[in-house]
Order: C-alpha cells, then structure tokens, then sequence
C-alpha cells in the first residue's frame, strides 16, 4: 500500500510538472524583438500586401521594378535594368545605346518577411527581406534577387525602404499598383 501511494504520488508530481511545461506557447530567446516583430507586421503587413512599382530614370542607368507581396509570405517580380556610356567620338561626347543588363534582371519569385532586429550595435531596426530566383525562361542569371533592407513605412500609396536604388532622400519609394516600365 505504501509503494502505491508513492507512485501515485510521484505519477501526479510528473504530470504537474509536465502540465506547466507542455505550454503550446514557444519560449522566445529575445522576447521583446518577438514582440517587436509582431507589432511591426500587425501595423504594416495589411499596407505592404498587394503590388508596387518603381521606376527611376537618370542620364545613364534606367530601371523598373514591380514587387508583388502576398499574404502567405511568397513574393512575385520583375525588374528591368538598363545602362547606357557616355563616350567621346571625334572630340564628342554622345552616349551609347541603351542595353538591357544581363543580370539581375526579368521575372523573380520567392518569399518576404517583415524583421524586427538589433544590428551589430544592440540597436533595434526595421528589416524589409525579400528573397527570389529569376526565371530561368527570362534572362538567366546567376544571383538571386535579394535584399535585407532598412524598412521605413508602408501606407496606402507608397511603400519605402532602402533597396538597391535610393531617391534623394536616402529611401526607395515605390508606388502601389501594377504599371509597365515607360522605356
């Protein structure tokens, strides 16, 4: 009778103590940038899913990016990326023909995440990842399209981060909605 209580004893004490660690909850190694993140896509996830474009001319280099970020985390694209010289023909400065890089560029997919984190420093920042392989019936490249940018703010019409390209003031912008490159 005795052997019984004991094991009965110890048979609750291993339950209970499995009870209060069988959380379905994961314990996180930095609670506050889990919750951080959390925040982050709760507030911008809804304005970021859908598509965008950018397009930035300049004297010698044109390119068209159209990002399309759904719900699931699987993101679609496509980027053309032109260049063009400025060369001195019989005393003459003209420039060349413009021509299509031959990579990175044409149609991508692949997946997005929006990160909170602390860089090397300790300091929290907003990260944009992106992440995808071209196409292999587009222009075939070796490097994948990827990208771990500084977020800056989504809204209804404009998107803004720190990708390959930056305007004036230091940020991407990109437009919402489907467009063509104008060249």
């Amino acid at each position: 009778m005795k052997n019984k209580i004991i094991i009965t004893a110890l048979l609750a004490l291993v339950a209970t103590t499995l009870a209060s660690c069988g959380s379905d909850e994961p314990e996180w190694a930095d609670p506050e940038a889990h919750e951080k993140m959390e925040q982050l896509r709760a507030q911008y996830t809804p304005f970021i899913v859908g598509t965008w474009h950018y397009e930035n001319i300049g004297d010698r280099q044109r390119v068209f990016e159209q990002l399309t970020f759904n719900a699931d985390g699987t993101l679609k694209g496509l980027r053309k990326w032109q260049t063009r010289q400025l060369v001195t023909i019989e005393g003459q400065e003209q420039y060349t023909d413009w021509e299509n890089l031959s990579q990175p560029n044409g149609h991508f997919a692949g997946t997005w995440a929006l990160i909170w984190e602390r860089n090397e420093k300790g300091v929290g920042e907003n990260r944009l990842f992106l992440y995808g392989d071209y196409d292999e019936t587009d222009i075939v490249t070796y490097m994948p399209y990827s990208t771990r940018a500084l977020f800056d703010d989504a809204d209804a019409t404009t998107l803004r981060f720190a990708g390959y390209w930056q305007d004036n003031d230091g940020w991407t912008t990109y437009q919402r909605g489907e467009a063509e490159p104008s060249f």
